[in-house]
């Protein structure tokens, strides 16, 4: 645990002192450009994947990078309030769903029931994903695809997660209007590569 206290007196001596000019700044209000729409995996670490300083980025985590498609409701909605504080207040101009390799979200759509009991939460969320899984056997059956395929259903979330955010009113209009750039992103931990989803070819292709 003491770790934990040395990195935050090592932010302070020396992170902190080289940026303390923005840090002021950013005491009082923010103003990023974009939403980052990520895992909460702990190898995916947005600020360092785009280089963006504190500021820059309004960041949304949680298992499997998922978008809850849009409704009205008197629950409590972590992620679907975060897009609409992202909107409205900040007036975000992109937003980035980003997927990843060796995603464990994904992997869970494999377990079987007795393994899913145990954590009830996790495969109740992950109904968000089942599509991605379908698509993605869809596909393989398809085209014959041999190999492990772990890779195709993790892109295939990341497109069912931007279509959920065109289910968003606000979003949706905004899009269409020119006004907000949505962007999805693969990215492959072993290799530190970034892939964009070009939505007009249908693919991912390589950030170069």
């Amino acid at each position: 645990m003491e770790f934990l206290f040395d990195g935050v007196k090592e932010f302070s001596k020396n992170d902190f002192e080289k940026n303390k000019e923005l840090f002021r700044k950013l005491g009082t209000v923010q103003k990023p450009h974009t939403l980052f729409i990520g895992c909460s995996d702990s190898r995916v670490v947005p600020g360092l994947i785009t280089k963006s300083l504190p500021g820059d980025l309004f960041v949304v985590r949680n298992i499997a990078n998922v978008v809850p498609y849009y409704r009205a409701s008197s629950e409590y909605l972590s992620t679907t309030s975060a897009i609409e504080y992202a909107l409205i207040i900040l007036d975000v101009k992109n937003i980035i769903v980003c997927g990843h390799s060796n995603c464990g979200g994904c992997k869970a759509l494999y377990l079987n029931d007795e393994e899913l009991d145990k954590i009830p939460h996790t495969k109740k969320w992950l109904e968000l994903v089942k599509n991605a899984k379908i698509k993605a056997e869809s596909i393989v059956k398809d085209f014959d695809i041999k190999n492990d395929y772990e890779w195709l259903v993790e892109e295939e979330n990341i497109i069912e997660q931007m279509n959920n955010l065109l289910t968003y009113p606000l979003v949706e209009e905004r899009f269409s209007n020119g006004q907000l750039n949505i962007l999805g992103w693969y990215y492959e931990i072993e290799t530190g590569t970034v892939y964009n989803y070009n939505q007009k070819e249908k693919i991912f292709e390589k950030i170069e």
